[in-house]
C-alpha cells in the first residue's frame, strides 16, 4: 500500500470531507483527492486559507470543491447538526471523511497543565472527530463503500513526556476509530482506519520542534499514496487498522 499507484479516476464522483483543509497534510490531501476526481468539502476555521485551496484545486483542473467554514474549537452540538443538514441538502451522501484537523498546544508536564488549554485540545482533536463522524454516519451509510480516516501519531501510540493533551487525544482517537470499526464491521458499508503520518514538514511539526531544520523532512505530498489507497475502493477490505505512512 505504501507504493500504491492510484488509477486516474480513483475517486470520480465521490464526495469527501476533509477537516483542517487549509494547511499542511489536509490541504495536500484535499488537492490530491480532487485531482483524482473527488468533490472535496474543505472544512476549516480560516476562510481565506480555504478559498486559496479552493482556487488552487480549480486552477489545477480538479473537481469543483466546496467550502464549509467551521471553528472546531468553539463548535456546539447545534453547529454539527447544522453541518449534517447542509451536507445532506447539498450532496445527499458522503463517500469519505479525513479527520486531519489538530491542535498541538504547548509541551507541558501533566502536573502543570492548564484546564482551559486541555479542553481546547480535546475539543479539536477528539470531540470534533467524534461529533462529525456521529452526525455523518447516515450520510456515509448512503454510499456504496465509505471510508473514514483518522490521523494518528507516534506519541499517541506510545506515551511520551510533555505531550499531554495532544498525545492523550491521539491515543483516544485511535481507540475511537477501532471501536467504530468493530461496531460497523457487520452489515454496514463503512470502514474506519488511522494513518500515522510520521515525521512530516508541517506547521504543527515546527511548533513542536521550533529549532529543527525542515529541509530534509518528508513533505505531505510524499505520503499521499496511502491517503489515496485508504480512501479508494482498493482498500475496501481494510478496517480498524493504524497504518504508518512511512512504513515503519
Amino acid at each position: 500500500m505504501h507504493t500504491y499507484s492510484a488509477p486516474e479516476q480513483l475517486l470520480k464522483e465521490r464526495v469527501i470531507l476533509v477537516t483542517g483543509a487549509g494547511d499542511g497534510i489536509g490541504k495536500v490531501a484535499a488537492k490530491t483527492y480532487a485531482h483524482y476526481g473527488a468533490t472535496v468539502i474543505l472544512l476549516g476555521r480560516t476562510i481565506e486559507k480555504l478559498e486559496l485551496v479552493y482556487d488552487e484545486i480549480e486552477q489545477e483542473g480538479g473537481a469543483q470543491p466546496a467550502i464549509y467554514p467551521m471553528n472546531l474549537e468553539t463548535a456546539t452540538g447545534k453547529d454539527y447538526e447544522d453541518m449534517q443538514v447542509t451536507l445532506e441538502n447539498e450532496f445527499g451522501h458522503l463517500d469519505g471523511i479525513l479527520h486531519n484537523a489538530a491542535l498541538l498546544g504547548s509541551l507541558t508536564p501533566i502536573a502543570q497543565y492548564d484546564m482551559e488549554h486541555w479542553d481546547k485540545i480535546m475539543q479539536v482533536n477528539l470531540n470534533a472527530p467524534y461529533m462529525i463522524t456521529r452526525m455523518c454516519l447516515p450520510l456515509l451509510a448512503k454510499a456504496d463503500s465509505a471510508s473514514v480516516i483518522f490521523t494518528s501519531d507516534e506519541v499517541g501510540m506510545h506515551g511520551k513526556a510533555y505531550w499531554g493533551a495532544y498525545g492523550i487525544s491521539k491515543a483516544a482517537g485511535d481507540n475511537m476509530m477501532q471501536i467504530l470499526a468493530d461496531e460497523m464491521e457487520v452489515n454496514t458499508n463503512i470502514r474506519f482506519n488511522s494513518i500515522n503520518p510520521g515525521v512530516i514538514a508541517t506547521k504543527l511539526r515546527s511548533k513542536a520542534y521550533p529549532g529543527e531544520d525542515p529541509t530534509p523532512l518528508k513533505k505531505p505530498a510524499n505520503i499521499m499514496n496511502l491517503y489515496l489507497y485508504l480512501m479508494g475502493e482498493d482498500s475496501k477490505e481494510i478496517n480498524g487498522q493504524i497504518i504508518n505512512a512511512q512504513g515503519k
